[in-house]
């Protein structure tokens, strides 16, 4: 599916970038990058370094104002919309976020009841239910009175997640949240943002780096390259070879697995690759 296919597919999607550019000072990087993301589902976006990801979703979270087109959150211009009507409906999960020093798992994920908060308003249990339910659902109940920093990676990862859950908006917006982590904690995590969407009824958008474990997870795959969107679509349609070869330069096999349905990426190494040529020929 390309990217005006996509964009055109879902008009009545709550989050939609249309004909966004947008870069940092002189730099472009998206340009007239135009996206419909399906409510209630995963969808990851991938992409070589420097390919426009994480500028996409910085500008869709309202962080990155753009250069020309707009972000439609509802319907509505998001970079028109206050910090805290966006923060009501749409929250966001940066790259590499570091708490304060001391500060305990509770005292993080409270913070996310800040759209929540009126200047006179006063803690309610309403609160104190987001955050007991935001702490049972990302797993970090058990330690809710421990310091963050005292944690290991995939435990912080898990505590930023119960943070923005807390505020219990429809969309949440991801960036790299499964960088650095060990295998096994990456999957534990990606299970638990799959069934946000799938059982939770939320609308993710997650950057992702590692192809395999978006095309397992995702709902919608984005793929892009030099700023702009090369395809988009069910993991099965666009996780192929051709498309690896064309986003990525890789060179690389694709098979899906009978019995589980998940994709299996084999990278082919420059060795492989001379002895799959010399064996054709």
């Amino acid at each position: 599916m390309t990217e005006g296919q996509l964009a055109a597919g879902r008009t009545n999607a709550r989050l939609r970038a249309a004909s966004v550019s947008a870069g940092y000072g002189a730099t472009p990087i998206l340009s007239d990058v135009s996206l419909s993301v399906p409510d209630g589902q995963l969808t990851a976006l991938i992409g070589p370094n420097g390919s426009g990801k994480s500028t996409l979703l910085k500008t869709m979270a309202r962080i990155l104002a753009p250069e020309r087109g707009s972000v439609l959150l509802d319907g509505k211009a998001i970079h028109q919309s206050s910090t805290k009507d966006v923060a009501r409906s749409l929250g966001l999960l940066p790259q590499g976020p570091v708490p304060p020093e001391g500060l305990t798992v509770r005292e993080l994920v409270a913070q996310g009841r800040f759209p929540h908060q009126g200047l006179l308003q006063q803690w309610t249990a309403e609160d104190a239910a987001a955050v007991g339910q935001a702490l049972a659902t990302a797993g970090v109940a058990d330690f809710a009175d421990r310091a963050v920093d005292s944690l290991s990676g995939g435990q912080r990862q898990r505590c930023w997640i119960a943070m923005v859950l807390a505020q219990q908006t429809p969309i949440l917006l991801l960036d790299e949240p499964t960088t650095f982590l060990d295998l096994k904690v990456q999957v534990d995590l990606m299970e638990m943002l799959a069934d946000l969407a799938h059982t939770g009824g939320r609308t993710l958008v997650v950057v992702l780096h590692d192809l395999s474990l978006a095309a397992s997870y995702a709902d919608t795959l984005v793929m892009l390259r030099d700023g702009r969107i090369v395809c988009a679509g069910a993991p099965h349609e666009v996780f192929t070879a051709d498309r690896l070869k064309a986003v990525f330069d890789l060179e690389a096999r694709v098979s899906w697995d009978a019995e589980t349905g998940l994709p299996v990426c084999l990278p082919l190494a420059p060795q492989a690759q001379r002895r799959r040529r010399t064996r054709a020929a």
